[in-house]
């Protein structure tokens, strides 16, 4: 398997370009330092009525998000319809908005594929696009044989091969799979995996994997604003979080105040951002994202089929869930 490893990465390296080359792919040498704290809105692939990617729409939201005091930004997330992008298109994408955001702005790309060999040529890609970090996504297409020996063998030769830091993602609303702990806490000590976006909302497992690797260099995110304060509370060091794709100066002032420690005030914040978090999240998915973001003067733009926009009634729906928490 290492034999075919260094075939593999030797094939990569004419595809990775100048600044993988200047990293270098990993070798098992010392941990690298990225610090992953703050608050960071997966962004949106706005489409147009062609069915195109809107790239100056998307461009457009970055520069508008630039007052917002994001740590970072992520890229090819569930919320970037990245199962509906072409591979062309993911790696136009990660480009733009590399050479949009200020270079102090974390770029975290989503590279997850099915097979560890996909996995491994698209972190490479998006790293020579600019990331700063790979979000890696568990495979879930044969689930049933996903087990925490497979997974910690996959990660472990995604990490091994991959130029930039790798961070787990376990996501079970779309994948049907929850990363196991005791596979997350083995690979929680590589020295090229430096945390997880946990998106289950399952705060006791959180709290369990930031006490069970407070002696490795591993962050945790929370995956939602819904539960964002419980997060900080148990050892989080931030968020990526769809709500702040509309509200982000609410989802980063919530992140302040737990940093100041004005519990009273962010137990306020995070009661009324509950509602319009499952709204765009569990109730109307990326349809009804796209909407909010419209109403706060973002361009949301189409999704790409088979995803339909909100019928009259869902729209209202939606409305409802930012208007009793006063922020339409």
């Amino acid at each position: 398997m290492a034999r075919a490893l260094l075939a593999l990465q030797a094939r990569l390296r004419p595809l990775l370009g100048p600044r993988a080359a200047q990293r270098g792919l990993h070798s098992g040498g010392p941990p690298r330092k990225l610090d992953l704290r703050g608050i960071y809105p997966p962004l949106v692939t706005p489409f147009t009525k062609q069915g195109e990617v809107g790239y100056s729409h998307l461009e457009e939201n970055l520069r508008l998000y630039g007052r917002i005091p994001f740590r970072g930004f992520v890229v090819q997330g569930s919320n970037g319809e990245t199962p509906y992008l072409t591979q062309q298109e993911r790696l136009e994408i990660v480009r733009r908005v590399r050479e949009t955001i200020p270079r102090e702005n974390l770029l975290l790309a989503g590279t997850g594929c099915e097979s560890t060999r996909s996995t491994i040529e698209m972190t490479a890609l998006m790293a020579d696009g600019g990331a700063d970090a790979a979000l890696v996504v568990t495979p879930f297409y044969f689930r049933g044989s996903m087990t925490s020996a497979a997974l910690i063998h996959h990660y472990t030769q995604v990490a091994d091969a991959s130029p930039i830091p790798v961070i787990l993602y376990s996501v079970p609303a779309n994948t049907g799979l929850d990363l196991p702990i005791d596979a997350v806490l083995t690979l929680a000590q590589h020295p090229n995996i430096v945390g997880i976006k946990d998106s289950g909302g399952n705060i006791t497992r959180i709290a369990l994997l930031v006490h069970k690797t407070q002696n490795e260099d591993f962050q945790v995110l929370a995956g939602s604003a819904g539960f964002l304060l419980a997060g900080y509370i148990v050892g989080a060091v931030g968020g990526i979080c769809a709500l702040a794709n509309v509200l982000g100066t609410q989802v980063c002032q919530l992140e302040q105040l737990c940093q100041a420690g004005s519990w009273d005030e962010a137990r306020e914040l995070q009661h009324r951002l509950i509602e319009p978090n499952t709204a765009v999240t569990q109730k109307f998915g990326i349809p009804g994202l796209k909407q909010a973001m419209e109403w706060f003067g973002y361009n949301g733009g189409l999704c790409r089929a088979p995803l339909l926009p909100l019928s009259e009634i869902q729209v209202k729906g939606l409305r409802q869930d930012f208007t009793s928490n006063g922020w339409l």
